[in-house]
């Protein structure tokens, strides 16, 4: 074989390998199973979420992707180990803004540096939290409860989950807008929190709306208003409370996220085929009825909300001079 000949073989052969190695990142994505990291104990609006997505998308990509709850140590178990991973589109993160905005503002140990690590693959979904009052306390809308904390100053005490929290950040950013004297009240979860509003022993709480439906059916605590900056689905019969306090508006939010150094086409590919899977109309009606709702987007979409919620929250945490170091 001459020299030229050889050459042209080996051109077409190098060309071959590297078209392959191509076609492979880009058209058989997955090739295996997928493991879905959730930041979260199994059980919570997360979970419900990542578990029905997971279905969906196990149907449409002919793989399994697996959930697995990371909870506790504010989420850094779960960045870190989806920043560690493989960049191939196989080890995937559901995380709430609260991972992505909220922690590396409020701690040093925060997972700052695992954020960094992580690139947004595409929106998952929004939900509104509500501010709920006790059944005891004297009022029935937001206005009312201003009016009350102005004419009692110190009466009114907002209940956590903990400091640092969005319900307690929600509190805070009341506190700003109404003028009002409020107390804090962490506690060390939710049902405890929750106890103490059924009895009257604190006032008010900011909370998902689908844990405390049944309470609200059984008159044990009342719903003043929603925190969406517009009516959704779930909250399309609620007052919101930019009605009553101009500019008081948040919602929790879900994105998934791959390793840093994930291809570009791999990650367009989970993109599509995560915004095929919401707006499947089982998931939609599923996760609809639990008070959150599905938000097919873009990467670019993840970094704009993350970027607007980091100027706002940025700025109520700094006038607080809140810190859970």
């Amino acid at each position: 074989m001459n020299h030229s000949l050889k050459g042209g073989v080996g051109l077409f052969l190098s060309l071959f390998m590297v078209s392959s190695v191509w076609a492979q990142k880009s058209d058989t994505w997955p090739v295996k199973n997928i493991r879905l990291l959730v930041p979260y104990a199994v059980g919570g609006p997360a979970d419900l979420v990542a578990r029905e997505l997971a279905q969906v998308l196990s149907n449409d990509l002919k793989q399994s992707v697996t959930v697995e709850n990371m909870g506790g140590a504010m989420g850094v178990p779960a960045l870190s180990a989806v920043a560690r991973a493989e960049p191939d589109g196989h080890t995937l993160l559901l995380a709430a803004f609260g991972n992505m905005v909220l922690q590396p503002l409020l701690s040093k140990h925060g997972g700052a540096e695992l954020v960094s690590k992580l690139k947004p693959v595409g929106t998952v979904s929004t939900a509104p939290h509500v501010l709920v009052s006790s059944a005891k306390l004297p009022v029935k809308n937001v206005s009312e409860l201003v009016d009350y904390a102005k004419a009692n100053p110190g009466r009114i005490s907002f209940a956590s989950a903990g400091t640092g929290g969005t319900a307690h950040l929600g509190m805070e950013m009341f506190k700003s807008l109404s003028g009002t004297d409020v107390l804090h009240v962490p506690y060390k979860g939710s049902s405890a929190a929750v106890n103490d509003l059924i009895s009257g022993q604190v006032s008010v709480l900011f909370s998902s709306l689908p844990s405390l439906q049944g309470l609200v059916d059984k008159g044990y605590v009342r719903i003043l208003a929603a925190t969406s900056a517009s009516h959704s689905p779930a909250t399309k019969n609620l007052p919101l409370m930019s009605a009553a306090l101009p500019g008081f508006e948040y919602a929790t939010w879900y994105a998934m996220y791959a390793p840093i150094a994930t291809p570009k086409d791999v990650s367009d590919r989970i993109n599509k085929a995560l915004n095929q899977a919401l707006k499947n109309s089982k998931l939609v009606e599923k996760v609809e009825a639990a008070g959150t709702e599905l938000h097919p987007g873009s990467p670019e979409e993840v970094m704009q909300w993350t970027k607007r919620d980091q100027d706002k929250w940025s700025k109520v945490i700094q006038a607080a001079k809140i810190s859970i170091d």
